[in-house]
């Protein structure tokens, strides 16, 4: 029988380390103050330098003020008169007909905002102005550099060559930790025991259908599972392989699965007869396997340091599959596989210890086109669906996360938090949250792709630009 956690309390999470449960930590001690939380938005304090007011002076002049106040009008005598235009000329250096005015005085100006500095509040508008005339308003992107939320994550294992993580088009995240698979739901955080393989385990897959019901998970003991997370139970069990089954793919209907026997096969899991094809090229583990998002291609990466690329052909050959491409430049083994969402012949991949590079692929001419050192280990990759840019995770030394610019492959930003090496990677629905999972045994969340909220606001103000420029042309004819 499948069980349902609910949201942990405070004191559960200090005293007992539970699946998928959040950490609690206290604030850290000597905070600076917080820097302004729009980038590139200058500090609202200024202090000024008063290195140009005699404070003399000023006491003096506020002095005869207050005086003249109390006074009212009423007649001095002539000796304190004098000694009255004595202290002016003295203090002020002056006479009668000039005299300085000014109390205060400040001798710096306010330093002038960053280059590309816009001011929120400031709005411009340009009327009967050509398209060629109006120049894009710069964006910044703020990217944290710390975990939105931490989850634990007991009994994960550390193994370089296993994929125990996916997120689902229904925002459920599936986890593997140890023999057992959990559901996390995003929306809800509430907590869902899957199945736990105690005599067939560990699990060493799990892989989301399309459709994010069906959840694919493959075991040590060679057999590849299918199960239905809304009803929590197992509908059918998919055989052929000899060897723990680490990497996962669909394909519409079709699952590929890659096992230590070096082997990949597709199952259809429409019909009784599963296995409509099988492709054998790798020497050793299949560790990485992803689809192109066409479903015309697949790519494979193994422990025998090679990247193949197949052609959606091959998913029905039941006799020897010819591969496509051959690529050997890696110095290590191949696990991380992204293919490109805005390129559909543009894959990336990344090398273990051994490599620790990223490269990216024209998967129809199988040239590099571009090779990248990331000088640690690469253990996973992820596109973003909104901007061109990358995210890598890696192993020693750093155990960080990496964002890239494509195609400059300039480093946007270093997140690190965990204490080990990121060995999973998964992307929310929505393309704006990632999860990590490390050897730490610990579940990271994310805000690395963007705020759904500031490109919300960016759509907007584009929206308004192109009804000005509209506007200013309908009005010119």
């Amino acid at each position: 029988m499948a069980k349902v956690f609910h949201s942990p309390t405070r004191s559960d999470a200090r005293n007992d380390r539970h699946p998928l449960r959040e950490q609690f930590s206290p604030e850290p001690l000597g905070r600076k103050t917080p820097k302004s939380k729009t980038p590139g938005r200058p500090s609202d304090r200024f202090i000024t330098d008063r290195s140009a007011m005699d404070f003399n002076i000023a006491n003096y002049m506020l002095a005869g003020l207050e005086e003249n106040a109390v006074n009212n009008g009423s007649v001095h005598s002539p000796s304190k008169e004098e000694y009255k235009k004595q202290l002016a000329e003295n203090l002020l250096r002056c006479n009668n007909h000039q005299r300085q005015s000014r109390i205060l005085a400040f001798k710096s100006k306010p330093p002038p905002p960053p280059e590309g500095f816009e001011n929120s509040r400031k709005s411009l508008y340009s009327q009967n102005a050509s398209p060629g005339e109006s120049k894009p308003r710069a964006y910044f992107r703020h990217i944290p550099q710390t975990a939105e939320r931490t989850l634990d994550a007991p009994d994960l294992l550390d193994d370089y060559y296993l994929n125990l993580l996916d997120w689902s088009a229904n925002n459920v995240l599936a986890i593997a930790l140890g023999n057992t698979v959990y559901l996390w739901d995003a929306t809800t955080c509430s907590i869902a025991e899957l199945l736990t393989a105690d005599e067939d385990g560990p699990v060493t897959s799990v892989h989301w259908a399309p459709d994010g019901r069906y959840l694919a998970v493959g075991l040590n003991n060679a057999d590849v599972q299918l199960w239905d997370s809304q009803e929590l139970r197992q509908l059918r069990s998919l055989k052929g392989h000899s060897a723990r089954v680490g990497s996962l793919a669909w394909n519409g209907p079709v699952l590929s699965s890659g096992s230590r026997d070096s082997s990949i096969i597709n199952h259809d899991v429409r019909i009784r007869d599963h296995v409509i094809g099988r492709m054998e090229a790798h020497e050793q583990e299949v560790c990485g396997l992803k689809w192109s998002p066409s479903g015309h291609q697949l790519a494979s990466g193994g422990n025998d340091n090679l990247l193949y690329i197949w052609d959606a052909s091959a998913a029905s050959n039941q006799g020897p599959s010819p591969y496509l491409l051959r690529l050997d430049d890696h110095r290590a083994a191949v696990k991380a596989l992204a293919w490109c969402p805005f390129q559909s012949n543009l894959l990336a991949s990344g090398g273990g210890t051994a490599d620790r590079c990223i490269k990216f692929w024209n998967t129809h001419t199988g040239v590099c086109l571009n090779s990248i050192d990331t000088q640690s280990q690469v253990c996973a990759l992820q596109w973003s669906k909104h901007e061109r840019e990358i995210l890598s995770s890696h192993g020693f030394s750093q155990n960080q996360l990496c964002l890239w610019k494509y195609p400059s492959m300039v480093k946007l930003a270093e997140l690190t938090g965990h204490t080990s090496r990121v060995l999973h990677l998964a992307q929310s629905p929505d393309g704006y949250t990632i999860a990590s999972a490390a050897g730490d045994e610990t579940l990271r969340f994310w805000k690395v792709f963007g705020d759904p909220e500031a490109l919300k606001a960016k759509s907007r103000s584009k929206a308004k630009e192109v009804g000005s420029v509209l506007h200013s042309l309908t009005r010119i004819r």
